[in-house]
């Protein structure tokens, strides 16, 4: 049992997974912020383009 702790607490790939989910985390969070924005101003100007008209 002592034998198997050590090696997880050596063990470097499960760090490396977990920084990776953090950094796609991130994107995703930016990507949506960005969408979500655009499409406010999308939106504003397709009223404003029907109300033109």
């Amino acid at each position: 049992m002592k034998n198997l702790l050590v090696r997880f607490a050596r063990n470097e790939s499960g760090a490396t997974a977990i920084e990776y989910g953090l950094i796609a985390g991130l994107i995703s969070v930016v990507i949506i912020g960005v969408v979500t924005t655009i499409g406010t101003d999308l939106a504003a100007k397709f009223t404003s383009i029907a109300n033109a008209l």
